[in-house]
């Protein structure tokens, strides 16, 4: 997905469909191209080029003729000539004139861990004051304290596992509060753990009796290995415990054998392979390529008393989200969101999940470049998938209404806006199938989904 339409780029397609030119639809397009948000020099160059396209688009209709008069005068002429008959600057400058913000002065809740990146690193690097808010993020102890934080409206937004809004919106482990997400923090970024005397249990199947820390109960970590757990022919209500444990202590409780192993966020399981007390047994790419973890959450009450301040904070997060994409910037970041008040780690942890290039505790250095990554839309399709967990699970009970929470939670349509606004090119279609462990989910057949797993709650 390309992120900022060049209007005078005579080799670059400006209309709807697919950006890049070499597509027959915007869909062909993104399933053949990943999130590469390159961050312009200025936001004010960002508006010149967004306004520059639009004028482009209403003089040259046909993309041959465009890109004709390019190349016999050059973008240089062409920006000049356009500038003589229409007021490009003073257009830029009302089209930049957003809402002022309600509150400048906010506050975002976080989980110190590499999900968390764009919105940690948007407060030190400045995307935060770039969009005209002064934000304190503000560490926080666990998943649980964060939920009621943000209830309670100490947090005006916060950090949040992908299904938790979900859940805070269906009522599930507290009172129903409609929550919504217009940013998803990180995609991959997660690993199965287990501790150093597991060695010879590379196989599932000897897992029996074991036991696993996740984050929190309504988290992709959960659904994530119970998934594996359940592929490898394992029950994992009845052959392993499970234990939620906030991600900053699953070391400590590693080294006290308080537990066999954990699936948690990479930074976690790194810290674990430096400390020399466990290993790492797989990415959770090599489950799902692609899934989602966290994201940026609000409640649908904020957003609509703070409209302005909202839309603020989610330019500043898919902007900060859009720079962190880039593999050019992984060490700086790493440097950024070291410090006792962000993640407390070393650089070096940080830069092993962030560049890709790590130890794997087994005595070997691995390379991944997409180890995590980091692309912002809110795919309503991933919501569907976890909504089918948590029914597969037990966690939801009677008939699911996948498709509308999906869309009630999951602001696609907005943050798609959005996007487009800070020239950006989100893709066309809200929903995708993709393949878990090898078997495709479509979103549009979720309760067949769920009936087709053997190893299940039984309602």
């Amino acid at each position: 997905m390309s992120t900022f339409d060049n209007p005078f780029d005579p080799d670059r397609n400006l209309r709807a469909g697919c950006v890049c030119g070499q597509h027959q639809s915007a869909t062909e397009h993104e399933q053949a191209t990943a999130l590469a948000c390159e961050p312009v020099a200025s936001e004010e160059q960002r508006y010149e080029g967004v306004v520059a396209s639009a004028v482009m688009r209403v003089m040259f209709p046909q993309d041959v003729a465009r890109r004709a008069f390019l190349k016999s005068v050059g973008a240089s002429t062409a920006l000049a000539a356009l500038s003589q008959f229409f007021p490009l600057k003073t257009a830029t400058e009302v089209f930049a004139q957003t809402g002022v913000p309600e509150k400048k002065d906010l506050k975002v809740g976080f989980i110190p861990i590499t999900c968390a990146t764009p919105i940690i690193m948007a407060a030190p690097m400045g995307f935060y004051a770039k969009h005209g808010l002064n934000v304190e993020v503000v560490k926080t102890a666990g998943w649980a304290v964060i939920r009621d934080k943000t209830i309670n409206k100490e947090y005006d937004a916060a950090h949040m596992l992908a299904p938790m809004p979900i859940a805070i919106s269906l009522g599930l482990g507290a009172n129903a509060i409609p929550f919504a997400v217009p940013a998803i923090e990180n995609i991959n970024g997660q690993g199965i753990v287990l501790a150093s005397k597991h060695k010879d249990k590379r196989d599932p199947k000897d897992w029996k009796g074991l036991k696993f820390a996740i984050p929190f109960d309504y988290s992709m970590h959960n659904y994530l290995l119970r998934y594996y757990l359940a592929e490898h022919g394992l029950d994992p209500d009845t052959d392993v415990q499970l234990r939620s444990v906030p991600p900053p202590e699953m070391v400590a409780n590693l080294r006290a054998d308080n537990i066999d192993g954990f699936l948690a966020p990479d930074n976690i399981c790194q810290r674990a392979i430096y400390d020399g007390v466990g290993f790492m047994h797989l990415l959770s790419k090599e489950i799902w390529d692609g899934h989602p973890c966290c994201s940026f959450a609000a409640s649908r009450e904020f957003i609509t008393t703070a409209p302005n301040s909202f839309a603020a904070l989610t330019r500043a997060i898919v902007d900060a989200t859009a720079y962190a994409s880039k593999a050019e910037n992984r060490k700086q970041i790493a440097e950024a969101i070291a410090p006792v008040n962000y993640i407390n780690a070393p650089v070096t942890v940080l830069e092993q999940v962030l560049t890709g290039t790590y130890a794997d505790g087994l005595g070997g250095v691995k390379t991944d470049a997409k180890r995590v990554d980091f692309d912002p839309f809110p795919w309503q399709s991933f919501a569907v998938w976890m909504l089918t967990q948590m029914k597969r699970w037990g966690q939801i009970k009677g008939d699911v209404d996948y498709k509308a929470v999906a869309e009630q939670v999951y602001l696609a349509t907005d943050t798609k806006k959005l996007m487009t606004e800070m020239g950006l090119s989100p893709p066309a279609s809200a929903y995708k199938s993709f393949a878990v462990m090898g078997k495709t989910f479509d979103p549009a057949k979720p309760e067949d989904y769920v009936a087709s797993f053997k190893i299940r709650k039984q309602s």
